[in-house]
């Protein structure tokens, strides 16, 4: 897997959930804060999304797409001055579907809203750079990549059909995985530091992806920077420099990450675990993670199967499985 899908794939918890509903002025709604992430889309007439933090409002328009990476609470409305109601959902998780109809004259708002649990307690770095919100406005022949995934799952939720429990959450998926390439790739203002410069150097990318491709080979600096055709030095400089860990640190980091997800999503026997991780030590294998987690990786997979929480990733937090880690939808 390329570092974005690995770094989506590692951070999942549960099935992502989302909603197509319409909104007649005057309306306004709070989102509470969550461990997850949100996102909208003004599918037809125009909102405004009131961020965390007192932000000035952002007009939205038809087309335009906001993702909340980071569980933010903030607001959604037809003007910024309506008063907001919480937005509370039912004990299954579903949100109260809105009346199908307003008063006479009043201004309708189509919205496509969903929602991703994600665990924060190994949040890749790509991710923690993002902004409290990412806003993409609509442009005419802008991202038609996204606006394809936009379009396909809007007409899975207005029309189900048979499949449709399992296209809308693969598509949720896509959904996400093109917010942030989009973001990433085209929208961030300053692509000159940070991951998104990372991704576009192609001797660091090269390198990423030989370490997400094959985490269990014991790399060397000198290989890495054989394969990006550059020397040990200036290779571990500029990785250093743009991924913020040195090279071989980051690969510690990313096997401990990985150990994690196959502990908390396969059943795997610990030796194979520790092999898929770069340990050929059972042993050593448990002392590393116990040093990374806190807790034995026995434990640790305990803990994940005990509150249900082995499909998609893992539990909400890492390093204490014991702990909670339901998303709230955005």
């Amino acid at each position: 897997m390329d570092v974005l899908s690995d770094a989506i794939a590692a951070m999942r918890t549960g099935r992502p959930h989302s909603s197509r509903t319409v909104r007649f002025a005057p309306w306004g709604i709070r989102f509470p804060a969550s461990r997850g992430a949100g996102f909208h889309v003004v599918l037809q007439g125009t909102a405004w999304l009131l961020p965390p933090d007192g932000a000035a409002p952002v007009a939205l328009g038809p087309g335009d797409v906001v993702l909340l990476a980071h569980g933010t609470g903030h607001g959604l409305a037809d003007r910024p001055g309506t008063p907001l109601a919480d937005a509370l959902p039912a004990p299954d998780g579903s949100w109260p579907t809105p009346p199908d109809r307003g008063p006479i004259g009043s201004a309708e708002t189509l919205l496509l809203c969903g929602a991703y649990q994600l665990s924060r307690a190994r949040a890749h770095p790509l991710l923690t750079e993002l902004p409290p919100y990412v806003h993409l406005p609509a442009r005419v022949g802008a991202h038609p990549r996204l606006r394809a995934a936009v379009d396909l799952l809007g007409a899975e939720l207005a029309e189900p059909q048979p499949g449709s429990d399992a296209i809308v959450p693969a598509l949720l998926d896509t959904l996400l995985l093109y917010l942030l390439r989009t973001w990433w790739l085209t929208e961030r203002t300053d692509r000159s530091t940070g991951w998104s410069a990372a991704l576009a150097d192609p001797a660091v990318a090269d390198a990423l992806r030989a370490l997400h491709d094959d985490p269990a080979r014991a790399w060397t600096v000198e290989e890495l920077g054989a394969l990006t055709g550059l020397s040990r030095a200036a290779f571990a400089r500029r990785f250093t420099a743009l991924v913020g860990r040195a090279p071989l640190a980051y690969l510690t980091w990313w096997r401990m990450t990985t150990a994690g997800r196959l502990l908390r999503s396969d059943d795997l026997p610990l030796r194979a675990v520790a092999q898929r991780s770069g340990y050929s030590s059972e042993f050593a294998f448990a002392k590393a993670f116990k040093r990374e987690y806190g807790v034995a990786p026995g434990q640790y997979r305990k803990g994940a199967r005990d509150l249900g929480l082995r499909t998609g990733g893992g539990p909400a937090d890492a390093r204490t499985p014991g702990s909670s880690g339901s998303g709230r939808p955005h």
